[in-house]
């Protein structure tokens, strides 16, 4: 799928979404909710094409695939708890968007601790 679709989806969208707002605020909000979802699925749809090809690259780079997944998930959380702060956001309650981007960075913490030992374990090794 070529960008310019998309982009226009998003612009028609944001136009309906400008004209909702002054006539009904909940619709225009429910309305950028689902906007935004879609593009979400839009675009996790065309990530899901790159993570064959980058997992042959791993493999081939001899890269411990464990870690590898494991970056993988790491940025699919950010990208989603970041999707999710901003939709917190937009509906006006920014005290819940810090909480979600707080949980997302506790989740990535405990993702990355094998990484972390595991670099850890590498370095000490070449120490004398």
């Amino acid at each position: 799928m070529t960008i310019l679709p998309i982009v226009l989806f998003a612009v028609v969208g944001a136009f309906l979404i400008m004209v909702l707002r002054e006539i009904a605020p909940q619709v225009a909000f429910l309305l950028s909710l689902v906007i935004a979802v879609l593009l979400f699925i839009v675009a996790l749809h065309q990530v899901t094409g790159v993570l064959a090809p980058l997992e042959k690259l791993a493999a081939s780079a001899n890269v411990n695939l464990v870690f590898f997944s494991t970056v993988l998930k790491i940025i699919g959380i950010a990208y989603v708890v970041e999707f999710g702060a901003q939709i917190a956001r937009d509906a006006g309650v920014g005290s819940i968007a810090s909480k979600v981007e707080l949980v997302g960075k506790l989740l990535i913490i405990l993702l990355a601790l094998p990484i972390v030992n595991a670099v850890i374990d590498a370095v000490t090794h070449l120490l004398p």
